[in-house]
């Protein structure tokens, strides 16, 4: 592989970097499991992880939570990166968002996407100012109900985690088809 070259027949925004034992998809749940409905990033992980073979190694999933910019390093090297999070857009609680690419950056700062320490777009932005942001990045957020103090999901938020993990799912059968065998390029 030529540095900074796609690899022939892999679309450009995937092109595999040398990144060693890395996967080339990071899923990463972010939220505060002790603030109600900020912990669905987490059971939307829980949900997803046990999965992880139908992805063939082209996946990791981290469990990030509140951890902010700590974060940073787990991007370098992705070529995608989907984040589990709760994302308050003003929706009906319980409502799935899929957000992608620039519609991410779109909703941060200020649109509200969690109350924890550094929301997907502030550590998006400071992966862009050091070279390492990832050419494809998902959010795949459910709009809360509650974040008051507490442990559990609200009802609204409860039952839509069958349709939010479809559609993380979904978006990871696309990706990694959309890599092809990445594990021949290392």
């Amino acid at each position: 592989m030529t540095p900074g070259f796609p690899e022939a027949g892999r679309p450009a925004h995937l092109a595999h970097r040398d990144r060693g034992d890395t996967a080339p998809v990071l899923v990463l749940a972010v939220g505060n499991v002790l603030l109600g409905d900020d912990g669905v990033g987490q059971r939307l992980l829980a949900e997803l992880s046990p999965l992880a073979e139908r992805w063939g190694g082209g996946v990791e999933f981290l469990d990030g939570g509140t951890q902010g910019m700590a974060l940073l390093g787990f991007l370098v090297g992705r070529c995608a990166v989907v984040f589990l999070d709760a994302v308050a857009l003003g929706a009906a609680p319980g409502t799935v968002h899929r957000l992608r690419n620039q519609e991410v950056l779109a909703a941060t700062p200020g649109a509200g996407m969690t109350a924890h320490e550094a929301s997907a777009g502030e550590l998006l932005r400071a992966a862009a100012l050091v070279g390492e942001l990832p050419p494809e990045i998902v959010v795949i957020g459910v709009e809360p109900a509650s974040l008051e103090t507490g442990v559990g999901l609200s009802p609204a938020v409860q039952e839509s985690v069958p349709a939010a993990v479809r559609a993380a799912t979904g978006i990871l059968d696309e990706l990694v088809s959309e890599l092809g065998d990445w594990s021949t390029l290392a």
